[in-house]
């Protein structure tokens, strides 16, 4: 017979202050973990040292294997403890089986008169009583079996000893319930975290990245091979051109794109406050600082931080930047300790920072730091055989969001490749979005294009003129030098503010009239 590995109590009198004394810590147990396994040993271990119960075993039922398998054991000796997740009760078979098939609690006085106690452990008095209940479950199924063996013969304590066993079986039952439940939410998170990471990498993947001009096939070839490696990119281009876009789509196609992909604008904020919002600061650091903060860079720890507008940061930031970027290492803001990092740095900026650093607006130490894999994006003017695909692909993303059908007329795509994109894909995706809400039959002509700089093309030759009035408003209104809000006022004016009359003398329809009284912001409540 194996023995206990646990030195027996001295006194086994099982009274009622001991059995408050060990449901207080079965319940601290159960209530200290929610690692199923580890909580239901360290309950059955208290049945031990508390309630004068050896060889306590807990098992559940499988509904898929439809059997009973133990969870846990205390007591049996290390060749035991490796061999039980291996052996099963089957329903009606031997004690446990037939607890679990009657749903009701099993005393056996003595091990050995009764034939049904298989004894697959190997571990149990055969001079002992045993003690089999029910783990209550939902719809008066049992979840499964708690069992123990009192370490005396004392029949007339075996129905309180079975009582208190059923109670701690319903605090078993609770803790099983709360556990599986915090595991199917677990699970449907990590289920909803993965769906997530699928489609932001989607996204972002290269497939969905549109231009077919030479320069834009060039970035997306550098974009595939910097994306493989922990390289420092700086992005460069015009405001508006997608450099956001690329740094997304290098993390997301990189090693790190299971870890924190970090934002930061450092022209969002003052001097001042950058250092807090990238390094953090501790708790009493400066006036209002009432509790401990991590910066950006600890939270992008092991990920991508996006340093966007880099160009427009101050000297100071500039030296604090370029250790961390040296050292890998820093301090919070009022504290001594070194903190390291491992970030991976992704810097943008619409400057010039060639000529920022002449004019000593920009550490060249920190300019050569950033600068190891450059990406220049070109101006939107600058690739214009991508206008066209990149108007479809914008105009199918606001379809899906206005969960409506949207199509563009190839005389709006003709005026589109006309203007020349000052705010660049921007300005574009802007446009777009103006001229659909404005597109009733979700048609997008060139009637409802509207630009938002002067040198807007011409309605009927497109690259020339301006697109908000056409040509017959200047002789409608009778000076070519008025701008379009003028022009639109003054023949308002001649037709009596009649908005039908106005469109006649325009050459226009009573919509596009209609548009750019709101457009132009002209208050039509006049006396």
């Amino acid at each position: 017979m194996t023995q206990l590995t646990t030195s027996t109590p001295v006194s086994r009198r099982f009274d009622l202050s001991q059995q408050f004394t060990a449901l207080h810590k079965i319940s601290v147990a159960l209530s200290r973990s929610l690692d199923l396994g580890q909580t239901l040993q360290a309950m059955i271990q208290a049945l031990y040292e508390h309630a004068f119960m050896q060889y306590g075993m807990v098992c559940l039922f499988d509904k898929s294997r439809s059997a009973l398998f133990i969870e846990a054991l205390y007591g049996a000796d290390t060749e035991v403890v490796k061999g039980y997740k291996n052996v099963r009760y089957r329903i009606g078979e031997g004690i446990l089986g037939t607890v679990m098939s009657q749903q009701r609690s099993l005393v056996l006085p003595r091990v050995s008169d009764d034939p049904r106690f298989l004894d697959r452990l190997n571990v149990y008095d055969y001079d002992l009583p045993f003690i089999c209940v029910p783990i209550p479950g939902p719809e008066g199924i049992p979840l499964g079996v708690l069992a123990a063996q009192p370490m005396e013969l004392q029949e007339d304590r075996l129905p309180a000893s079975t009582r208190f066993l059923e109670m701690v079986a319903n605090l078993i039952c609770q803790t099983v319930r709360l556990v599986g439940h915090m595991s199917q939410e677990t699970e449907a998170l990590r289920q909803e975290r993965d769906t997530l990471r699928r489609k932001v990498k989607h996204q972002y993947g290269f497939d969905n990245m549109v231009g077919n001009s030479q320069p834009m096939r060039q970035i997306f070839e550098v974009i595939r091979q910097v994306a493989k490696w922990d390289t420092t990119v700086l992005v460069r281009g015009e405001s508006g051109t997608g450099k956001e876009l690329i740094a997304n789509a290098i993390h997301y196609n990189s090693p790190r794109t299971l870890e924190p992909f970090v934002k930061f604008n450092c022209a969002a904020l003052p001097d001042n406050l950058l250092e807090s919002e990238l390094f953090g600061h501790e708790k009493g650091a400066f006036t209002g600082a009432v509790r401990q903060r991590k910066g950006r860079f600890e939270l992008a720890d092991g990920g991508t931080l996006f340093l966007d507008e880099i160009g427009e940061s101050s000297a100071s930031f500039q030296a604090k930047l370029l250790r961390i970027l040296q050292e890998g290492e820093m301090e919070r803001v009022g504290g001594d300790t070194t903190i390291k990092v491992n970030v991976r740095i992704i810097a943008a900026t619409n400057r010039n920072l060639e000529e920022e650093v002449r004019n000593g607006r920009f550490r060249e130490d920190l300019y050569y730091r950033l600068n190891v894999m450059p990406i220049n994006l070109p101006a939107l003017r600058e690739r214009q055989d991508d206008i066209v695909g990149l108007s479809q692909f914008l105009i199918a993303k606001l379809a899906a969001k206005q969960g409506r059908e949207l199509r563009i007329s190839d005389g709006a795509l003709r005026l589109l490749m006309g203007y020349s994109w000052p705010g660049n894909v921007r300005e574009l995706e802007n446009c777009l979005e103006r001229a659909s809400v404005m597109s009733e039959e979700g048609l997008i002509d060139r009637d409802v294009i509207l630009f938002n700089h002067s040198e807007s093309p011409s309605m009927s030759s497109p690259g020339q003129g301006r697109v908000i009035i056409p040509p017959a408003l200047g002789d409608a209104a009778g000076d070519s030098d008025m701008d379009d809000r003028q022009k639109l006022i003054a023949a308002l004016e001649k037709s009596g503010w009649v908005q039908a009359k106005a469109a006649r003398l325009l050459g226009m329809t009573p919509r596009q009239v209609a548009y750019r009284i709101q457009i132009l912001n002209i208050n039509m409540h006049r006396l």
